[in-house]
């Protein structure tokens, strides 16, 4: 489709046609690229808007406000509480198209409020092969996916963030806890933010890549192949244990194939 800087030229272009935008902002590698690649291309007329709610860990949004202010970008955050959505806390697995949904249409109040023309959003041509229902409201709410457009991948991207400076060029993927449990698990705001403290401490133990998962009173702990052997040469086993059952947790597994993105949509492909 092109080189790295044909890709970057092609986006620049349909930003700069696009006049006045909102950037769909969560602080993670992709929506910050596009949030400094839109104020490259429209200055003062691309403005960053970030949902906060108890889905994102709330040192995600705290990031995410330091970056706008450290580039210089208008930022507005909207308060948006998700676990009264019925659709959200009865967690079928089309959870997303309807939380995606509700927020979409609160931040085109706000692009409105804020004189944006467009919502985009930081899709990339990579996101293609996973369970995504939240794209289909991404079509429905008329949100467009610039970096997807242009063609430009993950690792693309983050070797660009690395040429302008970015300091999220390396940054983890990141996801939504409302990712970790399985579907049909009600969630709420109390179990959001159990999950959140788990991490935030298996973070804390030096761990990198992460994800704990949650089947009704068992933690499923997916840790990276090196970090599942610091769990048994260090002797942390029976503090994490303890810590998680502390935390309200009757179970504490570790998944032996480890990390991976999407691991609750296995269950839906099998089918």
């Amino acid at each position: 489709m092109g080189t790295l800087h044909e890709k970057l030229a092609l986006l620049m272009k349909n930003l700069e046609d696009m006049e006045s935008v909102a950037v769909a902002f969560s602080g993670g590698v992709d929506s910050t690229f596009l949030m400094k690649a839109a104020h490259k291309a429209l200055g003062d007329k691309a403005v960053a808007v970030t949902a906060r709610s108890h889905a994102i860990p709330e040192r995600e949004w705290k990031e995410a406000a330091e970056l706008a202010k450290a580039e210089g970008i208008r930022h507005v955050m909207f308060d948006f509480p998700e676990c009264d959505l019925k659709e959200f806390a009865q967690n079928p697995p089309d959870r997303c198209y309807y939380c995606k949904t509700a927020i979409l249409g609160r931040m085109w109040e706000v692009a409105k409020q804020e004189g944006a023309a467009e919502i985009v959003e930081g899709t990339n041509a990579d996101d293609e092969g996973d369970y995504r229902p939240g794209m289909r409201a991404v079509k429905e709410q008329k949100v467009k996916s610039p970096l997807k457009e242009a063609g430009l991948t993950k690792a693309e991207i983050r070797e660009l963030s690395k040429e302008w400076g970015l300091p999220t060029w390396e940054k983890q993927s990141a996801a939504c806890l409302a990712s970790r449990f399985a579907y049909g698990e009600p969630i709420t705001v109390e179990k959001l933010k159990q999950v959140e403290r788990a991490e935030e401490y298996l973070r804390g133990l030096g761990f990198g890549q992460l994800r704990v998962r949650v089947h009704g009173n068992l933690a499923r702990l997916e840790l990276t192949g090196e970090d599942v052997e610091k769990v048994f040469a260090s002797g942390l086993r029976e503090e994490i244990d303890q810590t998680l059952k502390g935390l309200g947790y009757a179970y504490v597994a570790l998944d032996l194939k480890g990390y991976r993105m999407g691991s609750m949509n296995e269950v839906l492909t099998k089918k």
